[in-house]
């Protein structure tokens, strides 16, 4: 074999293969174990020092005395070895003499050498085969750290035991969300569920639930919610929400408003003056707490903390207590405080011919709901095609036709600034339970019902093209002034370019507006409430507003709360849609649904498509789907239900379209994500994280 060549069988210490001596044809020392499995790979390179000692013995007499070494180390007990050790640095051979005699063979030297390496809590090294035995006190504090660790393996192993028998150790229940979704990986009480998860072959869900650590799969969505939300709970703390005290005029106007049946924090109202005189006025009344709710404030600070509503099937968690909502709310049959935008249209063109704002009280005729009355003000009603007379509506057919006139002619503005005309291809859904009161949180066990809602209905569009108008005209205005407020800002519709928060006045090319500042839901979003500060202060001061507004140009406190409110709203949204997606599926169980027609909206990967239901507000993957184009309409056979996963799959049954599908919708990226399966934090496959004694 030539010089420097490998040969089989012969390795190095650290287990590598090892090479034939070059110079003098020996084989190099042996190997005590495969190093993945020994605890001395430190002690190697003296270790082989030691056994140079050797050379001219046989090689199985060699791997005795290793052998030999090994059983030996495991019987020299390390309090006694430390007693024994002198006080200053020493070697392992000065060990060996004062542990077993003063002169100790070569397999207690190596027995020494070992079981130094394999107590660094008793011997610190100092070089190389030199050691200095530890202090006392680190040496006590040592050992009861390894007790701990051993004690800590051994209650994990217990919960994990009974975890796999179907019991769920406190412990684990009160960490449960904690462990799923914000784990600590070397917390015991998420180890024990990793294991017990390997050990039963069963995913933590499953385990956890047929543990009873799961009530429900309403209730872990909503504790989960809780947690990651509202950790100290909903309620709020006893406040009592200041008067309004200024002396403010009233309004020559009756104003209406347009919500749902459940809305409380009524923040919005219109008027309109001067209909048929060639000029009119569309008033913007919104609620006005800013005028008694100062920054900084108890009442502040709860805004603050909350930021937002959190909406959701048949319950919602307000912003602020009812209690202080009540006090500012824009309620049918009073004068309430508000802050009003005047915009002058000439009638004939509906091109804006001036702008004012006022601090006023606003007379509130009613509170219309559109829930009850989408039916009866359609848009053939509102354009004279249909001619029955709704006399139980308290607004006037010329005022509402009005609105919706404008909102049309607003609406097509925007569109031209857009570049491409807005759609509304999908419907909304609304979502009611069947149950006595919404002040409480589900059960989920309620009967749902989920309604259908054409998009950019009139009442809807006349709301929301007046809110575009006010918070635009506003937001302009602020910068007119030099008071810095906070906008949304869209550079362009190109993919990919997000809706960004901010303090500069910046176009909103998804709105096709110059600014867009948040500004007409103060009792409902935190920004809203800042921004309304803001417009006090441009009422009250004009041209100086920017020395009296509460925010001050590049003040930290604006970014702060724009990135909180950022994180919040996300969250709020996220939170929102998965507590849809949960009743939309009992929906399906409830109804006994197995097909559902869908459109395909995204290929997934291995063969897997993403479809839109066409009558549920559901996308989810199927299978089956090769070779059809985007757009194309399929029957899905459903597959079986989760609900702790949120999720359902299916199987494409037939294609209903047989021509090439017009350009589909595109998928928003939370549609894609809430297709598939909830996504937990516990990773079966994860190592176990080290731990530091």
């Amino acid at each position: 074999m030539a010089v420097g060549a490998r040969e089989p069988g012969v390795r190095r210490l650290d287990g590598s293969p090892a090479m034939l001596d070059p110079a003098a044809g020996r084989r190099p020392p042996l190997h005590l174990d495969p190093p993945e499995h020994t605890p001395y790979r430190r002690a190697l390179a003296p270790l082989r020092g030691l056994l140079s000692e050797t050379r001219g013995k046989a090689r199985s007499e060699r791997e005795a005395l290793v052998a030999q070494a090994q059983a030996v180390a495991q019987e020299i007990e390390l309090q006694l070895a430390w007693e024994f050790a002198p006080e200053e640095e020493f070697g392992f051979a000065d060990l060996a003499r004062e542990y077993f005699t003063d002169k100790p063979s070569l397999e207690q030297q190596a027995a020494a050498l070992l079981r130094l390496f394999e107590a660094p809590h008793y011997f610190r090294r100092a070089g190389k085969g030199r050691f200095r035995k530890a202090a006392a006190e680190i040496v006590q504090q040592a050992l009861a750290a390894i007790e701990k660790k051993k004690q800590i393996q051994a209650q994990i192993e217990a919960w994990s035991k009974e975890l796999v028998h179907g019991q769920c150790p406190q412990p684990v229940r009160e960490q449960l969300y904690k462990i799923l979704f914000r784990p600590d990986k070397n917390a015991p009480e998420y180890k024990a569920v990793v294991e017990a998860s390997k050990a039963s072959q069963k995913a933590p869900l499953d385990l956890l639930q047929q543990a009873g650590a799961i009530d429900s799969p309403w209730d872990f969505h909503w504790q989960r919610f809780l947690f990651e939300w509202f950790p100290k709970g909903t309620g709020f703390p006893q406040l009592q929400a200041p008067a309004i005290t200024d002396e403010l005029p009233l309004a020559d106007v009756q104003a209406f408003s347009i919500d749902d049946s459940h809305t409380t924090e009524i923040d919005d109202a219109l008027s309109l003056q001067g209909l048929g005189s060639g000029t009119v006025t569309v008033g913007i009344h919104i609620a006005a707490p800013g005028l008694a709710v100062q920054p900084g404030s108890a009442i502040d600070q709860v805004g603050r903390a909350r930021l937002s509503t959190v909406y959701m099937p048949g319950y919602k968690i307000t912003m602020l207590p009812d209690a202080v909502v009540q006090n500012y709310t824009l309620a049918e049959g009073q004068a309430c405080p508000a802050v009003s935008l005047y915009v002058t249209f000439s009638e004939a063109d509906l091109e804006i011919q001036k702008t004012e704002t006022r601090l006023e009280r606003v007379p509130i005729l009613v509170n219309l709901r559109h829930d009850q009355l989408d039916d009866r003000i359609t848009q053939p009603w509102l354009e004279g095609e249909d001619n029955t007379d709704h006399a139980d509506v308290p607004v006037s057919r010329a005022t509402l036709a009005f609105f919706w006139r404008l909102a049309q002619t607003l609406k097509a503005r925007r569109e031209v600034v857009r570049g491409k005309p807005e759609t509304f291809n999908r419907p909304d859904y609304s979502f009611k339970l069947e149950r006595a009161s919404n002040d409480t949180p589900p059960t989920g066990h309620e009967t749902v019902l989920i309604g259908i809602r054409k998009r950019g209905a009139p009442l809807d569009l006349m709301v929301a093209e007046a809110m575009i108008l006010a918070n635009s005209t506003w937001g302009q205005w602020l910068a007119q002034l030099g008071v810095p407020g906070i906008y949304r800002s869209q550079a362009s519709l190109a993919p990919g370019v997000k809706v960004r928060m901010g303090t500069k006045a910046l176009p909103h090319a998804g709105i096709g507006v110059p600014s867009y500042a948040w500004s007409t839901s103060p009792l409902r979003r935190y920004t809203d409430l800042v921004n309304q500060w803001q417009i006090i202060a441009c009422a009250r001061h004009g041209a100086t507003a920017a020395l009296a507004a509460p925010f001050k140009p590049k003040d930290a406190e604006l970014f702060s709360i724009i990135s909180a409110f950022d994180a919040a709203y996300s969250g709020y949204n996220a939170v929102q849609s998965g507590m849809e997606r949960f009743w939309t599926l009992r929906h399906l169980q409830q109804q006994g649904i197995t097909e559902l027609d869908a459109a395909l909206i995204k290929e997934a990967g291995g063969g897997a498509w993403v479809v839109r239901a066409e009558t549920l507000p559901l996308v989810f993957n199927v299978m089956g789907a090769q070779g059809l184009p985007r757009g194309a309409r399929v029957r899905v056979k459903l597959g079986q239900v989760d609900l702790m996963a949120l999720d359902v799959s299916g199987t494409v049954m037939a294609r209903l379209d047989s021509q090439t599908p017009a350009e589909a919708d595109e998928a928003e990226d939370e549609e894609i994500d809430s297709a598939g399966p909830l996504q937990i934090a516990v990773d079966l496959d994860e190592p176990a994280p080290e731990q530091t004694d």
